[in-house]
Protein backbone atom coordinates (compact mmCIF):
# COMPACT_ATOMS: atom_id res chain seq x y z
CA UNK A 1 0.00 0.00 0.00
CA UNK A 2 1.37 3.59 -0.97
CA UNK A 3 1.92 6.10 1.91
CA UNK A 4 -0.24 9.00 2.46
CA UNK A 5 2.39 11.39 2.38
CA UNK A 6 2.37 14.75 0.80
CA UNK A 7 4.97 16.33 -0.89
CA UNK A 8 6.21 19.79 -1.89
CA UNK A 9 8.11 19.11 -4.57
CA UNK A 10 6.67 19.42 -7.74
CA UNK A 11 7.37 18.97 -11.47
CA UNK A 12 5.90 21.84 -14.03
CA UNK A 13 5.67 19.54 -16.95
CA UNK A 14 5.08 22.54 -19.34
CA UNK A 15 9.09 23.93 -18.69
CA UNK A 16 10.49 20.74 -18.46
CA UNK A 17 12.57 19.80 -21.25
CA UNK A 18 13.79 16.22 -20.09
CA UNK A 19 17.75 17.22 -19.75
CA UNK A 20 18.27 14.95 -17.50
CA UNK A 21 20.18 17.53 -14.75
CA UNK A 22 17.43 16.82 -12.32
CA UNK A 23 18.49 12.81 -12.24
CA UNK A 24 21.66 13.20 -11.71
CA UNK A 25 22.00 15.32 -9.12
CA UNK A 26 18.42 13.50 -7.05
CA UNK A 27 20.33 11.90 -4.10
CA UNK A 28 17.86 9.72 -3.64
CA UNK A 29 17.14 8.52 -7.22
CA UNK A 30 13.98 9.79 -7.17
CA UNK A 31 13.65 11.13 -10.83
CA UNK A 32 12.86 9.19 -14.11
CA UNK A 33 12.79 10.60 -17.26
CA UNK A 34 10.04 9.21 -19.23
CA UNK A 35 8.56 10.30 -22.82
CA UNK A 36 10.77 13.10 -22.51
CA UNK A 37 9.74 14.63 -19.19
CA UNK A 38 10.99 14.46 -15.41
CA UNK A 39 9.08 12.30 -13.53
CA UNK A 40 9.18 12.31 -9.12
CA UNK A 41 8.47 8.78 -7.47
CA UNK A 42 6.99 9.87 -4.59
CA UNK A 43 8.12 7.27 -2.16
CA UNK A 44 11.79 7.97 -3.20
CA UNK A 45 11.79 11.73 -2.31
CA UNK A 46 12.84 13.50 0.45
CA UNK A 47 11.80 16.65 -0.25
CA UNK A 48 15.57 18.25 -0.16
CA UNK A 49 14.99 20.44 -2.97
CA UNK A 50 18.09 19.70 -5.13
CA UNK A 51 16.32 19.11 -7.93
CA UNK A 52 14.92 22.93 -7.56
CA UNK A 53 18.04 24.25 -6.96
CA UNK A 54 20.10 22.62 -9.89
CA UNK A 55 17.13 22.48 -12.71
CA UNK A 56 18.19 24.90 -15.63
CA UNK A 57 14.46 25.33 -16.67
CA UNK A 58 12.78 26.26 -13.47
CA UNK A 59 10.58 22.99 -13.94
CA UNK A 60 10.93 22.06 -10.11
CA UNK A 61 9.13 24.11 -7.30
CA UNK A 62 8.12 23.96 -4.24
CA UNK A 63 4.40 24.22 -3.39
CA UNK A 64 4.22 26.89 0.16
CA UNK A 65 1.16 29.17 0.64
CA UNK A 66 0.36 32.50 -0.73
CA UNK A 67 0.07 35.60 1.28
CA UNK A 68 -3.53 35.21 1.11
CA UNK A 69 -3.19 32.34 3.85
CA UNK A 70 -3.14 35.70 6.42
CA UNK A 71 -6.49 36.38 5.55
CA UNK A 72 -7.51 33.01 7.59
CA UNK A 73 -6.89 34.32 10.87
CA UNK A 74 -7.70 37.39 13.11
CA UNK A 75 -3.71 37.76 14.41
CA UNK A 76 -1.00 36.33 12.44
CA UNK A 77 2.27 35.49 13.97
CA UNK A 78 5.70 35.50 11.70
CA UNK A 79 7.76 32.27 12.82
CA UNK A 80 11.13 33.59 11.99
CA UNK A 81 13.86 31.05 11.35
CA UNK A 82 17.36 32.50 12.22
CA UNK A 83 18.25 32.11 8.54
CA UNK A 84 15.52 35.20 7.59
CA UNK A 85 17.52 38.22 8.49
CA UNK A 86 20.48 36.99 6.34
CA UNK A 87 18.48 37.80 3.32
CA UNK A 88 19.06 40.96 3.46
CA UNK A 89 21.65 43.39 2.91
CA UNK A 90 20.87 45.60 6.34
CA UNK A 91 21.25 42.60 8.09
CA UNK A 92 22.74 44.77 11.16
CA UNK A 93 19.56 45.43 12.56
CA UNK A 94 17.60 42.60 13.04
CA UNK A 95 14.65 44.85 14.48
CA UNK A 96 14.17 46.68 11.39
CA UNK A 97 13.84 43.33 9.70
CA UNK A 98 11.17 42.22 12.12
CA UNK A 99 9.29 45.42 12.21
CA UNK A 100 8.89 45.05 8.13
CA UNK A 101 7.28 41.72 8.70
CA UNK A 102 4.43 43.81 10.46
CA UNK A 103 4.42 46.02 7.61
CA UNK A 104 3.43 43.35 5.17
CA UNK A 105 0.54 41.78 7.02
CA UNK A 106 1.97 40.19 10.24
CA UNK A 107 0.44 41.34 13.83
CA UNK A 108 3.44 40.08 15.58
CA UNK A 109 7.42 38.08 15.31
CA UNK A 110 8.41 34.84 17.18
CA UNK A 111 12.13 34.17 16.33
CA UNK A 112 12.40 30.21 16.03
CA UNK A 113 16.47 30.91 17.22
CA UNK A 114 14.94 30.77 20.54
CA UNK A 115 13.44 27.31 20.08
CA UNK A 116 17.24 26.42 18.73
CA UNK A 117 18.45 27.65 21.91
CA UNK A 118 15.99 25.36 24.01
CA UNK A 119 16.76 22.28 21.83
CA UNK A 120 20.68 23.30 22.48
CA UNK A 121 19.77 23.04 26.27
CA UNK A 122 18.19 19.54 26.11
CA UNK A 123 20.51 17.96 23.61
CA UNK A 124 23.78 19.01 25.91
CA UNK A 125 21.62 16.99 28.86
CA UNK A 126 20.56 13.95 26.80
CA UNK A 127 23.88 13.43 25.03
CA UNK A 128 25.14 12.89 28.49
CA UNK A 129 22.78 11.26 30.46
CA UNK A 130 20.64 8.80 27.94
CA UNK A 131 22.25 5.49 26.67
CA UNK A 132 21.11 5.79 22.98
CA UNK A 133 23.15 4.16 20.13
CA UNK A 134 26.25 6.51 19.38
CA UNK A 135 26.56 8.69 17.11
CA UNK A 136 23.78 10.49 18.14
CA UNK A 137 21.55 12.24 14.90
CA UNK A 138 20.07 15.85 15.20
CA UNK A 139 16.60 14.97 14.13
CA UNK A 140 16.32 19.21 13.05
CA UNK A 141 16.55 18.75 9.54
CA UNK A 142 13.66 17.25 7.92
CA UNK A 143 14.80 15.86 4.69
CA UNK A 144 17.52 14.37 6.75
CA UNK A 145 15.16 12.87 8.87
CA UNK A 146 13.13 11.38 5.71
CA UNK A 147 16.18 10.33 4.49
CA UNK A 148 17.11 8.13 7.65
CA UNK A 149 13.52 6.73 7.46
CA UNK A 150 13.72 5.35 3.78
CA UNK A 151 17.65 4.32 3.14
CA UNK A 152 19.35 4.13 6.46
CA UNK A 153 16.41 2.14 8.63
CA UNK A 154 19.33 1.04 11.12
CA UNK A 155 20.21 4.59 11.80
CA UNK A 156 16.39 5.23 13.04
CA UNK A 157 17.23 4.37 16.56
CA UNK A 158 20.46 7.04 16.56
CA UNK A 159 17.81 9.81 15.73
CA UNK A 160 17.63 12.44 18.88
CA UNK A 161 14.30 12.07 19.58
CA UNK A 162 13.50 15.74 20.06
CA UNK A 163 10.87 17.91 18.25
CA UNK A 164 12.35 20.80 15.79
CA UNK A 165 12.70 24.31 16.89
CA UNK A 166 10.43 25.36 14.44
CA UNK A 167 7.59 23.16 16.07
CA UNK A 168 8.07 24.05 19.38
CA UNK A 169 8.72 27.97 18.43
CA UNK A 170 5.30 27.49 17.31
CA UNK A 171 3.86 26.32 20.48
CA UNK A 172 5.27 29.25 22.54
CA UNK A 173 4.16 31.69 19.85
CA UNK A 174 0.67 30.62 20.07
CA UNK A 175 0.44 30.16 23.98
CA UNK A 176 1.99 33.96 23.51
CA UNK A 177 -0.91 35.22 21.49
CA UNK A 178 -3.54 33.83 23.07
CA UNK A 179 -2.09 35.42 26.35
CA UNK A 180 -1.13 38.43 24.49
CA UNK A 181 -4.92 38.70 22.44
CA UNK A 182 -7.59 36.97 24.24
CA UNK A 183 -8.12 35.22 21.48
CA UNK A 184 -8.77 31.69 20.87
CA UNK A 185 -5.97 29.40 19.75
CA UNK A 186 -7.65 28.44 16.16
CA UNK A 187 -8.40 32.34 15.79
CA UNK A 188 -4.37 32.60 15.65
CA UNK A 189 -2.11 31.37 12.33
CA UNK A 190 1.32 30.64 13.39
CA UNK A 191 2.98 31.34 9.97
CA UNK A 192 6.59 29.96 8.86
CA UNK A 193 9.03 31.57 6.83
CA UNK A 194 11.03 28.82 5.26
CA UNK A 195 14.17 28.80 3.67
CA UNK A 196 13.47 24.79 2.95
CA UNK A 197 11.06 22.56 0.88
CA UNK A 198 11.03 20.00 3.27
CA UNK A 199 10.08 22.55 5.90
CA UNK A 200 7.19 22.97 3.93
CA UNK A 201 6.45 19.32 3.68
CA UNK A 202 7.03 18.68 7.13
CA UNK A 203 4.32 21.30 8.11
CA UNK A 204 1.87 19.67 5.57
CA UNK A 205 2.40 16.03 6.72
CA UNK A 206 2.50 16.67 10.65
CA UNK A 207 0.02 15.99 12.90
CA UNK A 208 0.61 16.81 15.99
CA UNK A 209 -1.54 15.54 19.17
CA UNK A 210 0.49 17.52 21.36
CA UNK A 211 -0.32 20.93 20.94
CA UNK A 212 -1.08 22.31 17.21
CA UNK A 213 1.78 24.09 15.42
CA UNK A 214 2.30 25.74 12.43
CA UNK A 215 -0.79 27.06 10.04
CA UNK A 216 1.06 27.72 7.16
CA UNK A 217 4.26 28.05 5.34
CA UNK A 218 5.50 31.18 3.35
CA UNK A 219 8.78 31.01 1.62
CA UNK A 220 12.05 32.91 2.11
CA UNK A 221 12.23 34.03 -1.18
CA UNK A 222 8.68 34.99 -1.87
CA UNK A 223 8.69 37.19 1.64
CA UNK A 224 11.83 38.81 0.57
CA UNK A 225 9.92 40.02 -2.09
CA UNK A 226 7.32 41.88 -0.41
CA UNK A 227 9.11 42.86 2.18
CA UNK A 228 11.96 43.87 -0.16
CA UNK A 229 10.56 48.09 -0.81
CA UNK A 230 9.20 47.61 2.92
CA UNK A 231 12.26 47.93 4.51
CA UNK A 232 13.64 51.55 2.90
CA UNK A 233 10.22 52.91 3.79
CA UNK A 234 10.67 52.28 7.22
CA UNK A 235 12.29 55.14 9.55
CA UNK A 236 14.65 54.83 12.46
CA UNK A 237 12.02 55.70 14.66
CA UNK A 238 9.86 53.61 13.04
CA UNK A 239 11.54 50.50 14.24
CA UNK A 240 10.39 48.10 17.37
CA UNK A 241 12.66 46.38 19.82
CA UNK A 242 11.14 42.97 18.39
CA UNK A 243 14.40 40.49 18.48
CA UNK A 244 15.24 38.85 22.06
CA UNK A 245 16.66 35.76 20.80
CA UNK A 246 20.97 34.93 21.27
CA UNK A 247 23.53 34.36 19.15
CA UNK A 248 23.67 30.63 20.21
CA UNK A 249 20.04 30.24 18.71
CA UNK A 250 20.99 32.41 15.94
CA UNK A 251 23.70 30.38 14.96
CA UNK A 252 21.61 26.88 14.29
CA UNK A 253 21.38 28.81 10.46
CA UNK A 254 24.92 27.44 9.72
CA UNK A 255 26.80 24.59 9.82
CA UNK A 256 28.05 23.54 13.11
CA UNK A 257 25.80 26.03 14.77
CA UNK A 258 24.07 23.75 16.41
CA UNK A 259 26.76 20.81 17.38
CA UNK A 260 28.74 24.11 18.42
CA UNK A 261 25.72 25.40 20.50
CA UNK A 262 24.76 21.70 22.18
CA UNK A 263 28.52 21.21 23.46
CA UNK A 264 28.94 17.60 22.97
CA UNK A 265 32.70 16.95 23.68
CA UNK A 266 32.92 14.53 20.00
CA UNK A 267 31.26 15.94 17.61
CA UNK A 268 30.61 16.88 13.84
CA UNK A 269 28.81 18.94 11.66
CA UNK A 270 28.12 17.83 7.81
CA UNK A 271 25.95 19.83 5.49
CA UNK A 272 25.54 18.97 1.93
CA UNK A 273 22.94 16.13 1.11
CA UNK A 274 25.58 14.31 -0.67
CA UNK A 275 28.18 14.10 2.00
CA UNK A 276 25.31 13.49 4.74
CA UNK A 277 25.00 10.41 2.72
CA UNK A 278 28.42 9.14 2.85
CA UNK A 279 28.71 10.35 6.81
CA UNK A 280 25.65 7.97 6.92
CA UNK A 281 27.28 4.85 5.10
CA UNK A 282 30.52 5.34 7.44
CA UNK A 283 28.36 5.24 10.75
CA UNK A 284 26.60 1.78 9.59
CA UNK A 285 30.39 0.37 8.45
CA UNK A 286 30.91 1.52 12.55
CA UNK A 287 33.69 3.80 10.98
CA UNK A 288 32.34 6.26 13.51
CA UNK A 289 32.11 4.92 16.98
CA UNK A 290 34.20 7.24 18.55
CA UNK A 291 31.41 10.16 17.75
CA UNK A 292 28.95 11.06 20.22
CA UNK A 293 26.80 13.49 18.02
CA UNK A 294 26.30 14.26 14.08
CA UNK A 295 24.82 18.01 12.92
CA UNK A 296 23.24 16.07 9.63
CA UNK A 297 22.24 19.56 7.18
CA UNK A 298 20.30 18.68 3.88
CA UNK A 299 21.54 21.64 2.46
CA UNK A 300 25.19 22.52 1.63
CA UNK A 301 26.12 25.95 4.24
CA UNK A 302 23.06 24.88 6.41
CA UNK A 303 19.90 26.58 6.51
CA UNK A 304 20.92 29.59 4.69
CA UNK A 305 21.43 27.70 1.85
CA UNK A 306 17.93 26.25 1.44
CA UNK A 307 16.26 26.05 -2.14
CA UNK A 308 13.27 28.66 -0.92
CA UNK A 309 16.31 31.22 0.19
CA UNK A 310 17.08 34.42 -1.69
CA UNK A 311 20.53 35.46 -0.99
CA UNK A 312 23.51 33.18 -2.04
CA UNK A 313 24.40 31.07 1.13
CA UNK A 314 28.44 32.37 1.17
CA UNK A 315 27.20 35.93 1.43
CA UNK A 316 24.14 34.83 3.73
CA UNK A 317 26.65 33.09 6.07
CA UNK A 318 28.82 36.39 6.29
CA UNK A 319 26.32 38.45 7.06
CA UNK A 320 24.62 36.39 9.86
CA UNK A 321 28.19 36.08 11.83
CA UNK A 322 28.29 39.61 11.49
CA UNK A 323 24.89 39.86 13.15
CA UNK A 324 26.06 37.52 15.99
CA UNK A 325 28.58 39.68 17.15
CA UNK A 326 26.61 42.17 18.27
CA UNK A 327 24.08 39.57 20.30
CA UNK A 328 24.27 38.22 23.52
CA UNK A 329 25.10 34.51 23.55
CA UNK A 330 21.35 33.60 24.92
CA UNK A 331 17.96 35.16 25.24
CA UNK A 332 15.17 34.58 25.72
CA UNK A 333 14.07 30.78 25.39
CA UNK A 334 10.67 28.05 25.51
CA UNK A 335 8.25 27.80 28.67
CA UNK A 336 9.52 24.74 30.92
CA UNK A 337 6.37 23.09 30.32
CA UNK A 338 6.77 22.99 26.36
CA UNK A 339 8.03 18.91 25.21
CA UNK A 340 10.48 18.39 23.35
CA UNK A 341 9.89 15.20 22.78
CA UNK A 342 8.48 13.64 20.03
CA UNK A 343 5.13 12.16 20.55
CA UNK A 344 5.31 9.56 17.58
CA UNK A 345 8.49 7.23 16.42
CA UNK A 346 9.98 7.04 13.35
CA UNK A 347 9.05 4.17 11.19
CA UNK A 348 11.39 2.68 7.90
CA UNK A 349 9.68 3.73 4.71
CA UNK A 350 11.06 0.62 2.44
CA UNK A 351 11.17 1.96 -1.27
CA UNK A 352 12.37 -1.51 -2.10
CA UNK A 353 9.36 -3.31 -1.55
CA UNK A 354 8.64 -5.36 -4.88
CA UNK A 355 6.06 -7.50 -4.29
CA UNK A 356 4.04 -8.15 -0.85
CA UNK A 357 4.63 -11.71 -1.84
CA UNK A 358 8.07 -12.92 0.13
CA UNK A 359 8.35 -15.36 -3.08
CA UNK A 360 7.41 -13.11 -5.66
CA UNK A 361 9.19 -10.26 -4.96
CA UNK A 362 12.44 -13.15 -4.21
CA UNK A 363 12.34 -13.79 -7.90
CA UNK A 364 11.62 -10.13 -8.97
CA UNK A 365 14.86 -9.40 -7.17
CA UNK A 366 16.58 -12.32 -8.59
CA UNK A 367 15.42 -11.05 -11.90
CA UNK A 368 16.92 -7.11 -11.75
CA UNK A 369 20.59 -8.79 -10.94
CA UNK A 370 20.37 -10.70 -14.05
CA UNK A 371 18.82 -7.89 -15.97
CA UNK A 372 21.78 -5.82 -14.23
CA UNK A 373 24.47 -8.18 -15.16
CA UNK A 374 23.73 -7.51 -18.87
CA UNK A 375 23.78 -3.81 -18.64
CA UNK A 376 27.05 -1.14 -19.39
CA UNK A 377 27.34 -0.15 -16.05
CA UNK A 378 28.22 3.24 -16.77
CA UNK A 379 25.29 4.85 -15.05
CA UNK A 380 24.70 7.39 -18.07
CA UNK A 381 21.46 8.41 -17.62
CA UNK A 382 20.55 8.33 -21.55
CA UNK A 383 18.12 5.41 -20.47
CA UNK A 384 15.66 7.81 -18.44
CA UNK A 385 16.82 6.19 -15.18
CA UNK A 386 20.06 7.65 -12.93
CA UNK A 387 21.44 4.39 -13.38
CA UNK A 388 21.78 0.85 -14.50
CA UNK A 389 20.67 -0.88 -11.02
CA UNK A 390 17.65 1.89 -11.26
CA UNK A 391 16.73 1.16 -14.80
CA UNK A 392 16.46 -3.00 -13.90
CA UNK A 393 14.32 -2.48 -11.05
CA UNK A 394 12.42 0.20 -13.69
CA UNK A 395 12.32 -2.76 -16.15
CA UNK A 396 11.40 -5.45 -13.45
CA UNK A 397 8.61 -2.65 -12.33
CA UNK A 398 7.18 -2.20 -15.66
CA UNK A 399 8.09 1.27 -15.80
CA UNK A 400 10.94 0.76 -18.96
CA UNK A 401 12.13 -1.37 -21.21
CA UNK A 402 15.22 -3.03 -21.78
CA UNK A 403 15.52 -1.22 -24.97
CA UNK A 404 15.81 2.07 -23.27
CA UNK A 405 19.40 1.71 -22.52
CA UNK A 406 21.38 3.11 -25.72
CA UNK A 407 23.40 0.58 -25.58
CA UNK A 408 21.16 -2.61 -25.61
CA UNK A 409 19.33 -0.65 -28.48
CA UNK A 410 22.60 -0.55 -30.39
CA UNK A 411 22.93 -4.08 -30.10
CA UNK A 412 19.07 -4.74 -31.47
CA UNK A 413 19.96 -2.46 -34.36
CA UNK A 414 23.19 -4.05 -34.93
CA UNK A 415 21.73 -7.85 -35.10
CA UNK A 416 18.26 -6.40 -36.91
CA UNK A 417 21.06 -4.75 -39.33
CA UNK A 418 22.89 -8.40 -39.81
CA UNK A 419 19.72 -10.36 -39.88
CA UNK A 420 18.41 -8.22 -42.42
CA UNK A 421 21.81 -8.00 -44.74
CA UNK A 422 22.04 -12.36 -44.37
CA UNK A 423 18.24 -12.32 -45.64
CA UNK A 424 19.34 -10.08 -48.41
CA UNK A 425 22.12 -12.05 -49.59
CA UNK A 426 20.18 -15.35 -49.28
CA UNK A 427 17.74 -13.53 -51.60
CA UNK A 428 20.23 -12.54 -54.16
CA UNK A 429 21.57 -16.02 -54.32
CA UNK A 430 18.14 -17.97 -54.47
CA UNK A 431 17.54 -15.05 -57.17
CA UNK A 432 20.77 -16.07 -59.46
CA UNK A 433 20.24 -19.77 -59.00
Amino acid sequence: MAENYWHSVILEKDFCKGCTTCLKHCPTQAIRIQNGKAKILKEHCIDCGECIRVCPYHAKKAVTDGFNILDNYKYKVALVPPSFCAQFSRTENIDLMLTALKYIGFDDVFEVARGAQRVSEETRKFVKEDEMPKPMISSACPAVVRLIAIRFPNLISNIVPFRSPMEISAVQARRDAVKKTGLRPEEIGIIFLSPCAAKATQIRNEVDSIEKCVDGVLSLKDTYLKMAQTINKINDSDIERLSISGSEGIMWALPGGEASASDTVRHISVDGIDNVIRIFEDIEDGKLDDIEYVEALSCIGGCVGGPLAAENCFVAESRLKRVCEGVKNTGAGIDNDVDVFWDKKIDYKPVMNLDDDVLVAMQKLMKIEEIYEDLPKIDCGSCGSPSCRALAEDIVRGYANETDCIFKLRERISDLVDKMTDLDKNHKMNSEE
